[in-house]
């Protein structure tokens, strides 16, 4: 079977947090980050405004999908992450916000963060030392180095280190 080609991803890190923080009001509040089930599926569309298409990503057994909800609303999807367990890292396959926590006009800031921050959480407890690699849009790619710390290994490859993921896992999960 030929390997598909890398998406190459294009989320913003638009503020580090240690939650999501709504816009509006400025109020932090906690995440959680579970499993996506086909029931979740029904909201995800792009008529609803995904861009990308999660039910064959949800469909591929080599893939673990998650999503991110606030505690105790965890009807409204934030933010979805597609990764691979590798050899000696986690790959992130594709890491979308939801479509009202994009742009100028979005509700919550620190999506991606956190979803980031949870690969590095699961490489770490995979033994890879926090290891996680991504494919990123060229422009890009100063972005992931300045806001992750990541490094830009050739291509369009980035890899979080060990000692940059440490960072964003302990930012976001206290445990």
């Amino acid at each position: 079977m030929k390997k598909k080609e890398p998406v190459p991803l294009d989320f913003v890190i638009d503020k580090l947090t240690n939650s999501i923080l709504n816009t509006i009001s400025g109020d932090s509040f906690e995440t959680e980050i579970h499993r996506l089930t086909i029931k979740d599926l029904k909201k995800i569309t792009n008529i609803n405004g995904w861009n990308f298409n999660w039910k064959s990503e949800l469909a591929d057994n080599s893939k673990e999908i998650y999503k991110l909800t606030i505690v105790n609303n965890s009807d409204i999807i934030q933010g979805l992450l597609s990764l691979t367990i590798e050899k000696d890292h986690v790959l992130v396959n594709l890491l979308e916000s939801a479509p009202f926590n994009i742009g100028k006009e979005k509700l919550y800031e620190g999506v991606a963060g956190n979803l980031v921050a949870y690969a590095c959480k699961i490489s770490f407890q995979q033994g890879f030392d926090g290891y996680v690699a991504f494919t990123s849009k060229t422009k890009l790619i100063n972005h992931y180095e300045e806001t992750l710390g990541s490094v830009h290994i050739g291509g369009q490859r980035m890899v979080i280190s060990a000692k940059a993921a440490k960072l964003l896992v302990e930012r976001y999960f206290k445990t």
